[in-house]
């Protein structure tokens, strides 16, 4: 009966301290100690959020959020800065956290390179050597990495998707630019239960491996003028995932986008596609690993595309939504299609992890390089990994 009762005492403890209001300032860090002196200006507008309340910062960089969700609190980077500490902080047990950011110039011309499927192991670590490689060569602002960053945590114990995980980031932190990272399938944590042998009460199952070591997986930042949006579209039902993205994040994702111009363009990025030509290179089959059709709740899904994408798209249509990034086919893959008049593109990366082959047809391993110029996307870049 002690060891319940310290239990129930304890969880009871962790909802008090979620229910405290946290507080603090964005401002800017002149002499780069981590702490706003008095001296040191706000900024004003900076959304803050926890992936479920969403509040600005007032005239002198101020907020106050009274935090109901994973444990952590993020802001959406602004135009023309960058952070010093990171873009979210764990709340533990700290009522006051402040984002401490650096002015920078505020370019409207920018290059930036999107990658993904890193499928990182020991064994692969030379395929992110060959990724450093390019962005020393190329050297773009940033780097988005959409998914799949881990060889595997869906079918593995805890000792190796952690290492997975820990070499991630230990890899990621040798770029020379910031790199931001959304999850794929992959980093969902033991849910196929039957092969990981991890219970559901696992304190790091599912999306909570991804929470501890990388933050949220969703989110937003601004960059020379552009609104880049990172979702998590994988969910998962029992033992399996499939593309989808929930309704919390669905919420979320509006009050996100209400707090940008309309005439802003935004550029979302996530694992899974929204839509995908790729799926013409596959068989269609309920079985098995790799299996492409998924019952959801029921319903007959397509397992690798975002079964509710035209929820998202006919919110995002209300924005200047010029292009869509995912990952997941390894395959570099573009096509467009016009919504009352917008064109969007939907463009997918190949895999960092190696080439592949679809069906006799040989896909190179590689990333994509993109130009913004006041807004304008270019037309991307592939990069081959494996130079000839």
């Amino acid at each position: 009966m002690k060891k319940i009762f310290s239990l129930a005492f304890y969880f009871l403890l962790s909802l008090s301290s979620l229910a405290q209001s946290i507080s603090g300032y964005v401002f800017v860090d002149t002499n780069n100690n981590g702490i706003k002196d008095k001296n040191e200006e706000g900024i004003k507008s900076v959304v803050v959020s926890d992936q479920i309340s969403t509040t600005e910062t007032d005239a002198t960089g101020a907020y106050q959020i009274k935090p109901q969700g994973f444990g952590f609190v993020f802001i959406s980077l602004p135009n023309g800065y960058q952070s010093l500490k990171g873009n979210w902080q764990k709340i533990g047990d700290n009522t006051t956290i402040d984002f401490p950011l650096a002015k920078t110039s505020n370019s409207h011309e920018f290059k930036f390179i999107h990658a993904s499927d890193t499928h990182i192991s020991e064994k692969s670590v030379d395929r992110m050597s060959k990724l450093r490689a390019i962005v020393e060569e190329v050297k773009p602002d940033f780097v988005i990495i959409t998914g799949d960053l881990v060889r595997d945590a869906l079918r593995v114990s805890e000792k190796e998707a952690s290492g997975y995980y820990e070499l991630y980031l230990k890899e990621i932190q040798k770029i020379s630019v910031p790199v931001w990272s959304i999850p794929g399938n992959h980093e969902n944590f033991g849910i196929e239960r039957h092969l990981s042998l991890v219970s559901k009460s696992h304190p790091l199952y599912g999306k909570k491996m991804y929470h501890h070591y990388l933050g949220p997986n969703y989110y937003s930042f601004n960059y020379g003028g552009v609104h880049f949006v990172g979702l998590d579209d994988v969910d998962f039902e029992d033992l399996w995932y499939y593309g989808h993205v929930d309704s919390l994040q669905v919420a979320w994702m509006k009050k996100d986008l209400a707090s940008i111009n309309a005439s802003t363009p935004v550029i979302t990025f996530n694992h899974i596609p929204f839509f995908s030509g790729g799926l013409s290179l596959t068989t269609f089959t309920e079985t098995g690993l790799s299996r492409t059709l998924e019952r959801e709740k029921g319903i007959l899904q397509f397992r690798h595309t975002v079964s509710n994408a035209h929820e998202l798209i006919s919110i995002l249509s209300q924005y200047n939504y010029p292009i869509a990034l995912s990952g997941h086919l390894h395959a570099r893959q573009v096509f467009w299609y016009e919504n009352d008049g917008q064109k969007t593109r939907y463009e997918q990366a190949s895999a960092v992890i190696g080439p592949s082959d679809e069906g006799g047809i040989k896909i190179p391993s590689g990333v994509t390089l993109y130009v913004v110029k006041d807004g304008k996307i270019s037309e991307g870049q592939f990069i081959p990994l494996d130079k000839k």
